[in-house]
């Protein structure tokens, strides 16, 4: 297979983009808490695009679910989230005193914040699901599938990095720099979010389209 898919994966999942988000959502991590985040954020990533490959059709199919559902079903997260950036709060649901208290809850919602918003819907969204099923549909081989799926391994890899990065990111930004990022990121978001829904809205329901 070419080398085309990855360089589409690449410019999709973009994770050099997704940096600012990283950024918010671990903030007041310990070096720990944000080392299992990226860790799981990047195998996350892989495990999406190695499913979507290997039987993302076929899970579809099976609950009956299109891709254009999955569009708006995403959108509505990314709008949930992108509502809470625009104020600068975190976009997932506030902890409490006890959480914050136990490690064990912490390193809960390390992971949870790593599955879910950074790794699904922001860096394997439907764009790359759909991105990654068709190419699969294109697969004829069983070299051509497994280097597909050795695609997501360069992509997580590419995640992990960005990510890494990000603390001497944060440093320099300083806090008032990333709550400005955060905001702008947001309403990015935001706008993000309306276009997958209505992307999504007009597959459903073509008469919108007109």
């Amino acid at each position: 297979m070419e080398f085309k898919p990855l360089v589409t994966l690449l410019a999709i999942v973009n994770p050099m983009a997704i940096v600012p988000f990283f950024i918010h959502y671990t903030e007041g991590f310990s070096r720990e808490q944000r080392r299992r985040t990226i860790l799981i954020s990047a195998f996350s990533c892989f495990v999406v695009i190695a499913i979507s490959a290997l039987a993302g059709l076929h899970i579809l199919d099976f609950f009956g679910i299109s891709l254009a559902s999955f569009q708006v079903g995403g959108g509505m997260l990314l709008l949930t989230s992108s509502l809470n950036m625009l104020n600068a709060q975190p976009a997932e649901a506030k902890t409490t005193s006890h959480e914050l208290e136990d490690g064990a809850e912490k390193a809960a919602r390390g992971a949870s914040i790593a599955v879910v918003p950074l790794t699904i819907p922001l860096l394997t969204g439907p764009a790359t699901m759909s991105t990654v099923v068709i190419y699969a549909e294109k697969a004829k081989t069983f070299w051509q599938m497994t280097s597909l799926v050795g695609y997501g391994v360069v992509v997580a890899l590419a995640t992990a990095l960005c990510f890494a990065l990000a603390a001497p990111i944060a440093r320099v930004l300083g806090k008032t720099g990333i709550n400005v990022m955060t905001r702008l990121m947001g309403l990015i978001l935001a706008a993000l979010a309306v276009e997958v829904m209505s992307d999504g809205l007009v597959k459903l329901f073509p008469g919108l389209g007109h």
